[in-house]
Parts: structure tokens; sequence; C-alpha cells
């Protein structure tokens, strides 16, 4: 456990550190550890020195060549890693770090660097140009207020935080919005399901920071398991959160979920529910501290038609460093987030998907989550996705892939198919011709980032996915 003072020395002890390796502000370092409180304090250290800093994943398979690509790609010129330094020689200064020697020192000054640096991120694009995305740090400190204010944190508050801080959300939503809340975190390096509302009681927690993967494992309640009281509610992020799912946990377990909407190019938080507002199952929320509109050919439109989501704010990249994407932004500084949705008359946002997971079959648009959130409710569904298949003769067409809620019905072929003809009664009776799958494969696990989000490429490609059984429809 670490107090307030406690981690200000922690924090300056690593801002003493980067100064007696030569690190100037305005630099860009990487930072690649695992053990949620170290990374927070070299985070924090970062920032206050005025450094750019680049979370990176630490559990990589290939860690170090995935380092590399990413630090060439963000421009590094310092690695502060947990492991080794690579034997092949590379551009940066690595710094090897010992994540059980967590020192302190009390005496350091924090110089305080607001006005300079923030941090760095990429992913890919569409076009395998990888997008380099710089936040300020007033930028993510903003978006950290608007979320505290949003749900009403304050001293009396305790965050339990789950996710990656090596990802926007942990960071911003979970890390920094309580420490500008004054409250106080609870981080763990992953989700545990065995035990986990007696360690929210144990913990006093107040609130959640989740994923719909982690509601859905929460959503079925073991024997003799009660929510604390204390917990006031879940906030669901990084993918859509099927209203099946959200009326299933609020009524089993009586707490709300406020459903949210971000992306990096925003630090994180574009909308969410309201605390004390309308909590609506399919809606992300209303926009907070952001311009949100919806359009269609650059014009916005009507209440409830679908159309391109845009966004502007001063949390907002105005351009991303990275050639290839100056087509995303409007002459007027709108941003094109690729997501496809609607707004309702009270402002509430609905997302229908993505603009590049649009499955063209035959000229009749298909959105593949409209397609997900019926299957869904399917029983013995615990996830699904639809991904478009080539085919000969409409050109795409709709493929489910289904992951069962209990893996011992994978080595049972009638259980499987009897999964299979629930989701062909379901998707007759509920779906258009057009939306339906034209085959139902069943997999071990759908492929997720991190964070939960469905990995639709390595679907469409058929990469690191174990098909068990599958049937055309």
């Amino acid at each position: 456990m670490l107090t307030y003072a406690a981690l200000e020395g922690h924090v300056a002890a690593r801002e003493h550190q980067f100064r007696r390796w030569g690190l100037e502000r305005g630099e860009r370092i990487g930072l690649a550890v695992g053990d949620p409180l170290t990374f927070a304090a070299w985070f924090l250290a970062a920032m206050t020195a005025g450094l750019w800093v680049a979370p990176l994943d630490p559990s990589s398979t290939q860690h170090v060549a995935a380092v590399l690509e990413r630090g060439r790609a963000l421009h590094l010129s310092a690695i502060v890693s947990e492991h080794e330094a690579p034997s092949a020689p590379s551009s940066f200064r690595w710094h090897h770090i010992d994540v059980d020697e967590f020192d302190a020192d009390e005496d350091a000054e924090l110089r305080g660097g607001a006005e300079a640096g923030g941090v760095v991120l990429s992913s890919s694009g569409t076009t395998g140009t990888p997008k380099v995305i710089p936040l300020s740090t007033l930028q993510v400190l903003s978006t950290a207020r608007l979320i505290a204010r949003h749900h009403r944190l304050d001293e009396s508050d305790r965050g339990f935080n789950p996710l990656p801080l090596w990802h926007i959300n942990a960071e911003v939503v979970g890390l920094l919005a309580t420490l500008v809340a004054g409250a106080s975190l609870v981080v763990d390096e992953r989700f545990h399901r065995t035990e986990f509302w007696r360690l929210m009681e144990e913990f006093e927690v107040t609130w959640i920071n989740a994923v719909p993967a982690i509601i859905s494992r929460l959503a079925t309640p073991s024997d003799h398991e009660v929510a604390p009281r204390r917990v006031r509610f879940v906030r669901s992020a990084s993918a859509p959160l099927a209203p099946a799912l959200f009326e299933r946990f609020e009524a089993a377990w009586g707490l709300p979920i406020l459903q949210t909407y971000g992306m990096t190019e925003a630090a994180s938080q574009i909308c969410a529910t309201p605390v004390d507002g309308a909590r609506k199952a399919g809606s992300v929320g209303i926009a907070v501290g952001v311009e949100v509109r919806v359009v269609a050919h650059g014009d916005r439109v009507a209440a409830g038609v679908v159309g391109d989501v845009e966004i502007k704010g001063s949390t907002v990249i105005t351009s991303y460093e990275s050639a290839d994407y100056d087509d995303r932004f409007s002459h007027d500084g709108w941003l094109k987030t690729g997501d496809l949705g609607y707004l309702d008359d009270d402002a509430y946002l609905f997302l229908v998907g993505r603009d590049d997971d649009v499955i063209n079959r035959g000229g009749e648009k298909i959105h593949p989550l409209e397609v997900e959130l019926i299957l869904a409710e399917v029983g013995g569904v615990q996830s699904v996705a639809v991904v478009a298949s080539p085919d000969d003769v409409f050109g795409q067409v709709p493929v489910a892939f289904i992951q069962p809620d209990d893996e011992s019905v994978l080595t049972s072929l009638t259980e499987l198919a009897a999964i299979v003809e629930r989701v062909r009664r379901c998707s007759f009776d509920a779906l258009a011709k057009a939306q339906r799958p034209t085959f139902v494969k069943i997999v071990r696990a759908l492929p997720v980032h991190a964070t939960g989000k469905i990995r639709r490429s390595l679907l469409r490609q058929g990469d690191d996915v174990t098909i068990v059984y599958e049937e055309r429809l």
C-alpha cells in the first residue's frame, strides 16, 4: 500500500534517476514494466520530468523485437524496462530496472513538467502505417479531471483497476483520474474471477474500471456471492456491451453499469453515462468535455439516423505525427473516429460498428455489431464476432465466430451442434436474410487485445484461431 506522500517519494526518486541518465525535458522514452505499482511510479515520474513517455506492452512473447519495432516508430531515445537489454545493437539507450527495488527519495524535488512532455502512443492503421499519437500532459490531465468530475470521484472513493496500465484507459481513467480526485486506487495485474466480490469488500472498493469481457465473467453469480454495498458503479469501456449482458448484470447484482466510449486520440474518454442520469442499454452515454456529431457526406444527420461519428475538442488531437492519415481531419478540425452510430433525442450516442468492419453483401451493407448483439443473447454463447468472408456470388457474406460460455461443451459434438441450432433459429427469427451468417464457427477462444477488444483482423485472416466446430446455416 502506498500513501500519497510515499508515492511522491517514489516518483521523486525516479525523476532524479532520469536526470542521472542524462534525459532532458522533451525527450521520448519507452516504459516496458508489468508490475502496476512500479509502472505507476515511473510513468508519473516521466510526466513530472517533462518527458514524453510511451507505455509498451511488457508481456509480448517476442518482447524485445516488439519493443524495438515500436520504439523506432515512436522515435524513442531511451527505453526503461524490467527486461535485460537486447544483445542486438539498437539506437536506444536501454535502462534495465529491478522491479523488486522500489526505493523512494523523500528529499528529491519534483521539477513539474505539465508544460512539457506527455504520453505518446501508436496503433496499427488499415494502411499498415502505424498511427503515432502524441497527447500532451495538459490533455491527459484535463481528461482525467473530466472523468473524475463526471463520475463524481472524491477523497472517499476507491477504484479497482484490473486493466493493463500500459493502455490509455487504465493510465487516464484509473490512475490519473484517481490522483486528480484525491481518491485511492486498487491495482491488479489482471482480472481474477475467484473471490472477486470478497476482495472488493475487503479493499472497500466504490467503483470498478472494467470491460465487457470482465462484466460477462461476473454476470452469473456463484453460490452465496454478494456485491458490496459500497460499490457505486461499474464502468464499462473499450468494446460494445451487449444490451442483454447489460440487463443481466444489473439484474443479478443491482449495480449500475456506466457505459462509456473513448479512443486514444481523445486521451481515452469521449462519452459516458451520467452517474444519476438515464442508463440506456446499447448507448455509450453523452459527450463529456468534447463535441460529438454524426454526419453523412459531411453534413449533420437527424436524431436516430446512422452516420459517421466525429469529435472535436481540446483533449482531442488535431493531427497524427505519421503520414497517410491527414484525411481523418476535416478542414474545421473534426476528427473522423471511424465509428458508425447515431444520437437520440437526448444526445445519447449509440454505436453500430466500425466503417471498416461493414460487410458489403451484394450491395447490402451489414453492420456486424447489430448481428452480434442479437446472437449474444443465444443460450450457451459467451461472446460472438461477425466478420466478412469472400464469396463468389455476393462478394462478401457474414460469418459468425462463437465462443461458448462453458469450456466443457468444446469436447461434445452434440452440445456444439445444439449451440449452432440455437444460433440458426435466432438468425431466422430475428435477422434479415442478408444479415444471417452463412457459417457458424465455434472457437475455443476469440482473439482479443489486453482490454478485451476482439481482434477481427485475425478472424478474417484465420490466424491464431482454433476452430473446434463449424456448420453452414
